[in-house]
């Protein structure tokens, strides 16, 4: 098969549904092998209901019949071992890995003193440790490979004070400077990092935090720091994205390395 990343196997955190199932799917048009791993748990600090099992054999459905491999397999981006268990595993079945979308993450909206401990602390954990748990598990499998591209999903969120989603901006923030500091020191590894900075995305956890609107009603100057500049644009489509993350995961992107690769309908430049 054909294709901008034909040949090659994507490792893809929160894969069961959202950004993560439809860069799966993208990669794998474009002839990729996937290696899926999903929470498929809740979360009792988050609002609206995570991924199930059911919705992670969707994506390997979907991949299977675009007549590409995957190895899927129930995994916490914070629990370093499991994870590290679940990529092995899927290197061992396809022999190799050539990119990885640290793309896992949660969110919830509410004023600073709402935030409690354990909503700020599972935000960083997944949001933040979880991509620094994703790229040291792949690491020593891309060094293996002679190389390859790690694509982190932050937010516009991760260059701008977004109010009523304190710690969703404190860990994106955090990503962004990971994507920095590994791109320096991966780089004698032929390995690129790069960040994807979407503006809000049409999935589950942006139905999940609908009560955005409500307090940006309560307090109504911190609305337009939420506005897209391109008209009529409230939010994206996952595959606008997932594009991004196939041109950072294909040789195409072959010297852009500690980018922050804005999908952001002008979000940022307001």
């Amino acid at each position: 098969m054909a294709g901008r990343v034909a040949g090659k196997v994507a490792f893809v955190t929160g894969a069961a549904r959202g950004q993560g199932r439809s860069h799966a799917i993208r990669l794998a048009e474009e002839g990729a092998d996937i290696i899926a791993v999903d929470i498929c748990e809740d979360y009792d600090s988050i609002g609206y209901p995570m991924a199930t099992a059911d919705d992670l054999a969707k994506t390997v459905k979907a991949v299977e019949a675009l007549d590409r491999r995957i190895v899927a397999a129930k995994a916490d981006v914070r629990d370093p071992a499991t994870l590290r268990k679940a990529l092995g595993d899927g290197v061992v079945e396809f022999g190799r890995l050539d990119i990885v979308s640290a793309n896992a993450g949660i969110c919830s909206a509410q004023t600073w003193d709402q935030v409690t401990p354990k909503i700020w602390q599972d935000t960083l954990d997944v949001d933040l440790t979880g991509v620094w748990n994703t790229m040291t598990a792949a690491i020593p499998h891309l060094i293996s490979n002679g190389g390859g591209s790690i694509i982190a999903t932050s937010s516009v969120a991760g260059v701008k004070g977004l109010p009523f989603i304190a710690p969703y901006v404190a860990a994106k923030h955090g990503v962004i400077g990971i994507v920095k500091a590994m791109a320096n020191e991966l780089a004698e590894h032929s390995i690129r990092v790069n960040a994807v900075l979407p503006t809000g995305v049409m999935t589950h956890m942006a139905a999940g935090i609908s009560n955005m609107t409500q307090i940006n009603a309560e307090h109504p100057d911190m609305g337009p720091i939420h506005m897209n500049t391109l008209p009529g644009v409230h939010a994206v489509e996952p595959v606008d994205i997932s594009n991004a993350v196939l041109y950072l995961a294909s040789d195409e992107a072959r010297y852009v390395t500690g980018m922050e690769f804005k999908v952001d309908a002008g979000n940022t430049i307001r």
